[in-house]
């Protein structure tokens, strides 16, 4: 009787064996597509998109494995070490106007990297994520905070800004849920649209430097940051990430969408295309170990400062925090180190934050004084302070 046991044991473990060895050769690419064709670019060999200023590889914490921070993104986990989350924030909605016209702005942020825009008539929407759940069948971090806008109480949407297909910032769902309410236009960069329309979407895709007119006197710039793209990681990179610049009467509108530093020459890029009255800077999800302030995909306060400066903003708030936990840093840390990274480099009032749901006026623009440039390594010594210490 062992012995039969033993026999029957050894042949499932011997098919168990085959079977994973075939789903590692034939899994990975079954959940490879490919998104785009075209011609070989600086950014583009062919097969797969690229960073021109740096290739960066996703940073982990010196003794974790690529996998486990991966893990970690994808069951919203902080890790056993990391300060805790809410299981809850409270979010009051504001009644909202239907449009708003000439050149007053209106902004409301809706959680994560979801900002309504509104001005010139225009309703204008980035990244929208109205899911509870950040990742692909079910799974992935879910929100701590509901929506700012609860879906039937958006104004009808014209314009849709897409930075990338990482699951946080592409929800399919939503924007089938958008597209047949409101047939938005839909921007995003080379290869999205392949991803986009599987939900049955339509979607105008440009390359970095791209522009496309929404009306006389208002377009839409798509702009190079640095990041990187997947749906189903074997698929990494076979679709562009991007910013945004939209040109508007009185001053530009940036979303910078998901983006490390890179080289930071992408915001001085950004800036060229003229004055920029508002823009939307991710400042969360960069810490993956304890201390960090950056990682090669998410730049942090200290470096968003930095892109700030550059771009000449009048006017920055900070987004990519506080809805899905994706990294280790504490709830409150983005808001509070940026606003000590403002205090060290002399921009203090030109970014910070806003509460979901609640609409922010924005004034018109106003060249900002000239701010010199802190070296990185500078504004960390500021930044070396007891109270930032404790922040984690």
């Amino acid at each position: 009787m062992i012995v039969r046991v033993l026999r029957l044991a050894g042949k499932l473990l011997f098919f168990a064996v085959i079977g994973l060895c075939l789903a590692l050769n034939i899994v990975p690419h079954f959940l490879d597509a490919i998104y785009y064709r075209g011609p070989v670019s600086a950014h583009f060999d062919g097969a797969r998109f690229r960073n021109p200023d740096r290739d960066d590889e996703l940073r982990a914490a010196p003794q974790a494995s690529r996998s486990s921070v991966i893990w970690r993104t994808l069951t919203g986990g902080g890790g056993a070490m990391s300060p805790a989350w809410p299981d809850h924030v409270t979010v009051t909605p504001h009644a909202l106007p239907a449009r708003v016209a000439g050149q007053e702005m209106i902004v409301t942020w809706v959680g994560h990297a979801t900002v309504l825009v509104q001005t010139q008539g225009l309703n204008i929407l980035t990244d929208p994520i109205w899911s509870h759940r950040a990742g692909p069948l079910g799974f992935g971090p879910g929100r701590v905070a509901a929506p700012g806008i609860a879906f039937d109480k958006l104004p009808k949407i014209d314009l849709i800004l897409v930075s990338h297909n990482h699951f946080d910032h592409m929800d399919l769902a939503t924007l089938k849920k958008l597209s047949d309410r409101d047939r938005p236009l839909i921007v995003s960069s080379l290869g999205n649209d392949g991803v986009i329309e599987q939900a049955g979407v339509p979607a105008r895709t440009l390359d970095w430097g791209g522009r496309l007119t929404v009306r006389p006197g208002v377009e839409v710039i798509v702009t190079r940051n640095h990041h990187w793209s997947t749906r189903w990681i074997s698929d990494r990179n076979r679709a562009l990430w991007s910013s945004f610049v939209v040109r508007l009467p009185g001053g530009n509108v940036f979303f910078a969408g998901d983006t490390g530093a890179g080289d930071l020459r992408w915001a001085d890029e950004a800036a060229s295309y003229g004055p920029v009255r508002l823009a939307l800077i991710p400042i969360g999800a960069f810490r993956f170990f304890e201390g960090q302030m950056s990682s090669a995909s998410h730049i942090g306060p200290v470096d968003a400062v930095e892109v700030v400066r550059r771009l000449g903003a009048s006017r920055s708030i900070g987004i990519h925090w506080g809805t899905f936990r994706l990294s280790s840093e504490g709830y409150f840390t983005p808001p509070r180190l940026l606003a000590a990274a403002m205090a060290c480099t002399g921009q203090r009032g030109r970014f910070d934050t806003v509460r979901m749901g609640e609409p922010t006026r924005i004034a018109s623009y106003a060249s900002p004084a000239g701010t010199p440039a802190m070296p990185r390594a500078a504004l960390l010594r500021c930044l070396d302070t007891p109270q930032v210490r404790v922040m984690r």
